[in-house]
């Protein structure tokens, strides 16, 4: 894989990299168009797959936030044509990596000695590379090591990134600028927290111990001692990413466990903790053939607030959106009905959020599910079209939804498309009040 020996690190060298993507997009597009000329029949798909390349290795060149969005984006597998989704995905653990020189350069820095003054062995090159940071091979007194690195200046561009981002996200997902700058906010927040590894180390060592008992889950010991702001140590855990372990042809009974184990670690988390590994992308899961993950990277962690808590999960129990007045009560606290829609405002988007909530929910309403149900997949895809031409929402002079729910929303889909792709039948645990006694019955 080639290496990087360098990072643009100053606003003018960042949006630099931006401005030549975007020639090279505006180049394509008029490549397409004089082929579409000569041959009528030509598709998009060369220009989306000359489109994603550009784009990928550009935004792989600047890390941070940058590559971030394309990692969130290739999860959302409604919202991008194919060639784009494949490319992006690489960003979860395949971007390429720093050169060696810069890696020694980021241990001198922080611990005043190299890599090799400080573990027995080294490996200098990166095993996996992502948006943030890159992850290493070491050993020290016999026990095996995962040390990830952070790039270099990706907290200090964060905000400057963001802002280039932003145009881009307005006119992928279809947004009016008040949903953007709502949500670049908490992006902004959360991307903050994944560059602080000292918060990382606390989070990694808590959630793990509060989690331990999860069935057919395990986490990697931290190492206090060989952290520190820009780098972490662990244990080094043996499993497969997602794509590889599939490759292996696992029993439906295996990918049933493992799925199990997903589902269980984020109704634990979600339910009891109050907050919540939000990056639920393939990189951060090891699977094992005898139906064991591992999990790692506990970087973004999107704490829930009780009243969003209450108010978000009360609309999971469908005996909710039966109550208008409960109903509508709950989705004026959440802000996706606000104080200055007109009746007809209100009741269309009622409406089209207690659709959305039937629809997304439904898992919640079964005792199991099947997540290799392709047609339901189908349909949330479709779903999420008919938002996006929605000239109600593009044109809403107000925000609507709250910012807490970002990441929540994430974390679900996220969390379904991992169970898509297992093809895995779970049983739906829930606490005793999201279960509706309507549906209580029909189970019986």
């Amino acid at each position: 894989m080639k290496e990087q020996n360098s990072i643009p690190t100053s606003k003018v060298a960042r949006a630099t990299q931006f401005v030549k993507t975007g020639v090279k997009i505006g180049g394509n597009y008029l490549k397409h168009n004089v082929k579409k000329i000569i041959d009528p029949a030509t598709s998009r798909e060369e220009l989306h797959q000359d489109n994603a390349e550009d784009i990928y290795e550009s935004l792989s060149e600047l890390k941070g936030s940058a590559l971030k969005v394309t990692q969130m984006l290739s999860m959302d597998k409604g919202l991008l044509p194919r060639a784009y989704r494949e490319k992006f995905a690489m960003s979860q653990y395949s971007a390429p990596p720093l050169s060696g020189p810069l890696v020694v350069k980021t241990f001198k820095k922080h611990f005043k000695k190299s890599p090799s003054e400080l573990y027995d062995k080294f490996e200098m090159s990166a095993s996996n590379a992502a948006s943030i940071g890159q992850v290493h091979k070491a050993e020290l007194h016999g026990k095996q090591l995962a040390v990830k690195i952070q790039y270099p200046g990706v907290s200090e561009s964060i905000g400057a990134d963001l802002k280039m981002v932003k145009p881009i996200a307005i006119a992928m997902f279809g947004l009016n600028d008040k949903d953007v700058d709502r949500y670049m906010g908490e992006v902004h927040d959360r991307l903050l927290e994944e560059t602080n590894y000292v918060l990382e180390l606390q989070r990694s060592v808590e959630i793990s111990k509060a989690c331990a008992h999860i069935p057919n889950v395990f986490f990697p010991k931290y190492y206090p001692e060989l952290s520190c702001d820009k780098i972490l140590t662990m244990d080094w855990l043996e499993g497969l990413h997602m794509k590889e372990f599939l490759a292996t042809n696992p029993s439906q009974e295996i990918r049933n466990q493992i799925g199990q184990a997903l589902w269980d670690f984020y109704d634990y988390q979600i339910h009891n903790l109050r907050q919540v590994h939000a990056d639920p992308h393939p990189g951060n899961f090891l699977m094992r053939g005898d139906g064991t993950m591992g999990i790692i990277d506990f970087g973004c962690i999107k704490v829930i607030p009780d009243l969003f808590y209450d108010n978000y999960f009360a609309l999971i129990n469908f005996d909710t959106l039966e109550d208008e007045s409960k109903m509508n009560e709950i989705f004026k606290t959440l802000e996706f009905i606000v104080a200055s829609d007109s009746p007809e405002e209100s009741a269309f988007f009622s409406k089209l959020f207690k659709e959305m909530i039937y629809l997304l929910g439904r898992p919640f309403g079964e005792e199991t599910f099947d997540f290799a149900d392709d047609s339901y997949f189908e349909q949330v895809y479709l779903y999420a079209e008919k938002l996006q031409k929605l000239d109600e929402l593009r044109n809403s002079k107000v925000a609507r939804g709250s910012q807490h729910g970002l990441y929540i929303n994430r974390t679900y889909f996220g969390l379904y498309s991992l169970l898509n792709e297992l093809r895995a039948e779970v049983s739906i645990t829930k606490p005793d009040w999201l279960k509706s006694q309507k549906l209580k019955g029909a189970f019986v």
